[in-house]
């Protein structure tokens, strides 16, 4: 049986691009984690599925991964191969958009709004890759990306084949896809937008204001297609963009009936009306009606601006990371009575 060391060697002679000891501090919002044994960026789709075909073929560790704003690795870091997805094709046709899974999120929603085209607005709300909106069914400001997407492009790791997705296919729910079950390599996507040359002008003015005042937002009275400014106006006003985070550290808490609210009626003295219609609590206000935000272990906080943002003060370490996250969890358990799921994806070292 072949060593480590020895498939080291044989991975460096297929995939000649690959660095060694790679901090991965470098690569992740949080500016936390240890090296990567190897590291490989992958700029195109044929050459994404290449190196996660020759991990497997040896039987190397490997993990995908793309803008890393969401990505938490261990300070010892990972002993295998991290492959970063910066395929970045985009492709406009009318009113579908072909993007591959690397490009920016926000710059996708920037170029489709440039074209003419509505309905992918929120997503400037987003920080990092479409492959991991696609992966988690990221949303925010009343938008997700099962409202956009026509299908999805994979390489399916159980048998090695390249697939078409529908959206049903998918399973999109809140946060959640098939691709979270089952393992896949997303390469990309087609979205399917509405082009503002289909709607009158004044037509378009009238149904956007009324869309606007009909806001969907769970929190900040945004609605998916409202302008850029306003979006990021509101990103500002809310979150702490200025500094090094993982973005929202734990998913907003479902409910199906108001029993499962007793505890926290107990608790606080009101819960928003808008959280109640859509049946939907943000993490973040659970953290801070637990009275967590500026909580602090090592150098790792709850920020004071938003309680489902963790910061990095400087010198931050995975393992405080873990430590905050659990200490948070069971202040809102036991005191609201709600069990918070992690939005965060770890990274261990093998």
């Amino acid at each position: 049986m072949k060593t480590l060391e020895q498939k080291i060697v044989e991975y460096k002679s297929r995939v000649p691009s690959v660095i060694e000891n790679e901090p991965m501090a470098k690569h992740t919002s949080f500016r936390i984690g240890g090296p990567a044994r190897m590291y490989v960026v992958a700029v195109s789709s044929d050459a994404l599925i290449e190196a996660v075909r020759v991990a497997q073929d040896l039987e190397i560790p490997f993990y995908v991964f793309g803008g890393g704003s969401n990505l938490l690795v261990a300070d010892e870091g990972f002993e295998g191969v991290v492959i970063q997805a910066a395929n970045r094709g985009f492709v406009i046709e009318h009113d579908r958009v072909q993007v591959e899974s690397g490009m920016i999120t926000v710059l996708a929603a920037r170029k489709t709004v440039d074209a003419g085209l509505t309905g992918f607005e929120w997503a400037v709300g987003v920080p990092g890759t479409i492959g991991g909106a696609l992966y988690g069914n990221a949303g925010c400001y009343g938008g997700e990306m099962k409202d956009n997407v026509s299908f999805v492009d994979a390489y399916r790791l159980k048998d090695g084949v390249r697939i078409r997705l529908s959206n049903a296919e998918c399973q999109y729910g809140y946060r959640d896809s098939l691709f979270k079950r089952e393992p896949h390599v997303i390469l990309g996507c087609e979205l399917k937008l509405i082009h503002s040359s289909v709607i009158p002008a004044e037509d378009f003015g009238e149904r956007h204001s009324a869309e606007l005042s009909r806001s969907l937002s769970r929190t900040a009275g945004i609605h998916p297609t409202a302008p850029f400014d306003q979006i990021l106006r509101a990103r500002k006003e809310s979150q702490p963009l200025d500094q090094s985070s993982a973005g929202c550290v734990f998913k907003n808490f479902d409910f199906t009936d108001e029993s499962q609210l007793d505890i926290l009626r107990r608790y606080v003295n009101q819960i928003p009306e808008a959280m109640l219609r859509v049946k939907r609590l943000s993490a973040g206000w659970l953290v801070e009606q637990a009275g967590m935000k500026g909580q602090r272990i090592g150098d790792v906080q709850v920020s004071d601006k938003h309680g489902n943002f963790f910061l990095n003060r400087g010198h931050a370490r995975a393992q405080d990371v873990i430590a905050l996250i659990s200490l948070v969890k069971m202040n809102v358990r036991d005191k609201l009575g709600i069990e918070l799921q992690e939005e965060v994806q770890y990274l261990s070292l093998s």
